[in-house]
């Protein structure tokens, strides 16, 4: 398989065509302090359009975060003001309440496609996993957020075990590294059912966990939507 080849199939096992969970997402200081939050995540279009519900803690609870268009349009409701605000485009490189994921980490992997030129290394593994390591290197013309990343996809599942992502600006300083563990088979889709972005930089990590994951439902579109995140 061709290196494009490899990141196609890859994104397609990561962006099924719907989706709809819980997870808790749990932030560690460099302290060691934790903050926790609980959301309801739905997602449709193979991750083109992505709706987060935040649960918990009770002082974000209903608020709501709409991306669409791969994160290039983001929206934020906010229940105490009952108002909906478009985020600035440059806003998908900002952290999520605090976290070490970016709004951009959270888009479609479409964008490992779209925004980057990939070329394929020798097998590695990772995890006891022969892993195909691919390096992808940020397109003159792109925005993306990062100057390079390196994969290390599992060469059964298509799962990214590590991604590691490099410095928008310094192609050799090493920023943040995506860990993917626990891995199930759910309606018929490997999924890591624990993610955890370090930051190498802060000293800070943050991990997502899903509570529940569900592939085989029928979202309606009217849901990602400004009305949608208000429901």
């Amino acid at each position: 398989m061709t290196a494009d080849e490899i990141i196609q199939t890859m994104t397609e096992t990561m962006n099924p065509e719907q989706a709809k969970g819980k997870i808790k997402m749990t932030i560690v200081t460099t302290t060691g302090q934790e903050r926790t939050f609980e959301y309801n995540t739905f997602s449709k279009n193979q991750g083109e359009k992505s709706l987060m519900k935040y649960v918990k803690p009770k002082r974000v609870r209903d608020q709501a975060i709409l991306m669409l268009n791969n994160a290039d349009d983001i929206w934020v409701y906010f229940p105490r003001t009952r108002r909906v605000r478009k985020l600035a485009t440059h806003a998908k490189k900002q952290k999520l309440e605090g976290s070490d994921f970016s709004y951009e980490d959270l888009g479609s992997s479409d964008e490992f496609i779209d925004e980057y030129d990939a070329v394929l290394h020798r097998d590695e593994k990772k995890q006891r996993k022969v892993c195909y390591k691919l390096e992808l290197t940020r397109k003159p013309e792109s925005s993306a957020g990062y100057s390079r990343i390196l994969m290390w996809v599992d060469k059964e599942t298509f799962v990214p075990l590590v991604i590691d992502y490099y410095h928008d600006v310094d192609p050799e300083l090493w920023e943040k590294e995506l860990v993917c563990g626990d891995i199930e088979l759910i309606d018929g889709i490997y999924t890591p059912m624990k993610i955890v972005m370090y930051n190498k930089l802060d000293n800070t990590h943050t991990s997502m966990e899903f509570i529940e994951i569900k592939y085989d439902v029928d979202l309606p579109d009217n849901l990602f939507t400004e009305m949608g995140m208000q429901k």
